[in-house]
């Protein structure tokens, strides 16, 4: 790592703790700001207490707020117009100098193409792909409810487009929450398949980001300000940390929610996993993952998790030693280098069925003359594909699919 060439970005601040969202309150009246909008889902404003609290503490300090609950799951560009206007339509939009987002992954997203539009206006379109935003969008505050998607750290919005299941990508520095609060207690409420579904995700991160490109390979592409760099030492210890933690507290978590501990080390593990891939960037299980649920809409959680053995296989003969140290986090011993690599890979899908998430493709419906399909739209995927260790990817994704459509490990090809 003495060539690294280390470029990383985060939120301001970042709150983590039990409890610790009551916090938030003096922090935005210190930074001196008065009526927010809180981004969230029915769920939260109907069957849950968070949303009341927030705005009476929000209220104890001076800031006003108001709601808008029309969030889902894979937010799409017709939900971000829908927003939008309705937003305009209240009459409250010049008073607004902050967002906060509250829930999923979905609901950060959501909130974060929001406060590019309602400030700078035009469509979500306007700001697809990298570095396309036309200066600081409105202050975020994220507000995760769930151990898993990272998006509270990311510079990035995942939108489904206008009459298409195709996943497109808003990507910035200045996207990344200005404040995220990350409070364990917020996720006890999440069911098992809830919970198991966002801890693959954030470990899918942590393992995706530990195995990526190293930094002086990373293209680029002349950006100044690059979202993405590649691996570096920084997210290398954030992501060894996550996966980790994860090994350790997700069977806890799953089993018993009101753990506690489990939730908090979960917490911690999706928070790191965050600070890593958010910086290093993904590749090929994301790109895979992608492809898959634009086949059949299943959740991001379990897209990824049913890919993530197979690309840690096919990465077997250029990441053995990072697959054996992979293989020690999780609590293995003993045995060289090669043996502790393939059960690192074992050992990976091995939680991925204790979740409760199909290890092999027919469990989500696939057809076996579709994993031509899959494969060339995971490829299709530029920003994820070009930052696969092995290049090109073409040979390596369709093995990949090949072995998650008959469960086949220990073919590193």
């Amino acid at each position: 790592m003495l060539h690294d060439r280390l470029f990383y970005s985060a939120p301001s601040r970042i709150l983590f703790g039990n409890g610790v969202r009551r916090d938030l309150a003096p922090l935005l009246a210190k930074q001196g700001f008065r009526h927010g909008l809180i981004v969230t889902d029915r769920f939260f404003t109907e069957k849950s207490p968070i949303i009341e609290e927030l705005r009476g503490l929000l209220r104890e300090h001076g800031i006003t707020s108001s709601v808008s609950a029309e969030g889902e799951p894979d937010p799409s560009v017709a939900l971000c117009l829908r927003v939008q206007d309705q937003v305009r339509g209240s009459g409250e939009l010049d008073r607004i100098d902050h967002l906060i987002a509250v829930g999923g992954g979905s609901n950060i997203d959501l909130a974060k193409v929001l406060s590019l539009t309602l400030k700078y206006g035009g469509v979500p379109e306007d700001y697809i792909g990298e570095g396309r935003i036309p200066g600081k969008p409105l202050p975020l505050v994220a507000i995760p409810t769930t151990a898993g998607t990272g998006s509270e750290i990311t510079a990035g919005a995942i939108l489904v487009k206008h009459d298409s299941d195709t996943k497109v990508a808003v990507m910035a520095n200045d996207l990344r929450p200005a404040v995220a609060v990350v409070d364990p207690e917020l996720t006890l409420s999440c069911p098992p398949r809830v919970t198991g579904d966002a801890g693959l995700d954030a470990l899918t991160h942590a393992i995706e980001s530990y195995l990526t490109i190293d930094s002086p390979q990373f293209d680029r592409q002349g950006e100044a300000d690059p979202a993405y760099t590649g691996r570096n030492v920084m997210t290398m210890l954030f992501a060894a940390e996550s996966i980790r933690l994860c090994f350790r507290h997700l069977p806890a978590a799953m089993r018993d929610g009101a753990n506690l501990e489990a939730r908090t080390g979960m917490a911690y593990g999706s928070l790191f996993a965050g600070l890593s891939y958010a910086s290093a960037g993904l590749n090929g299980v994301h790109a895979l993952a992608y492809a898959l649920a634009g086949l059949t809409h299943a959740t991001h959680g379990s897209t990824n998790a049913v890919f993530l053995p197979y690309v840690m296989d096919a990465l077997r003969p250029v990441r053995q030693a990072e697959l054996a140290e992979i293989a020690r986090m999780a609590g293995e011993s003993g045995g060289d280098d090669a043996a502790l690599a393939l059960r690192a890979v074992e050992r990976t899908r091995e939680l991925v069925e204790m979740a409760g998430i199909p290890t092999t493709l027919p469990g989500f419906g696939v057809r076996e003359e579709q994993i031509e399909l899959l494969a060339r739209n995971g490829v299709a995927v530029a920003r994820l594909t070009r930052a696969f260790p092995i290049q090109p990817a073409d040979a390596a994704y369709r093995r990949i699919v090949a072995n998650a459509f008959s469960g086949r490990l220990g073919d590193a090809g």
